[in-house]
């Protein structure tokens, strides 16, 4: 949703939609996540002690959540509640 979101601002793109640059960090995102060693039980990327992602991805995705997430709070306020709870949970 962040991602969906910081797109449509700076690259104009419709919602469901993604520009290549984005969609491809959506992929690299979704893959780590797929191959996570904590599965289900993985904690926010802050959180974590196993930084999984190579440094120029996660710079773009620090970017993202940077511009998107005090945006939540407004867009998707049940979204953004489950993110604050998950950054709680030990």
């Amino acid at each position: 949703v962040m991602a969906g979101m910081y797109c449509r601002r700076f690259h104009g793109t419709r919602p469901g939609d993604a520009c290549g640059d984005c969609a491809e960090l959506l992929d690299y995102a979704r893959a780590r996540l797929r191959s996570c060693r904590y599965g289900e039980d993985k904690p926010v990327c802050s959180r974590c002690r196993t930084h999984c992602y190579r440094a120029d991805m996660r710079a773009r995705i620090r970017e993202v959540m940077r511009w998107a997430g005090p945006r939540m709070l407004f867009r998707h306020p049940w979204l953004a509640v489950l993110h604050l709870a998950d950054l709680r949970r030990r």
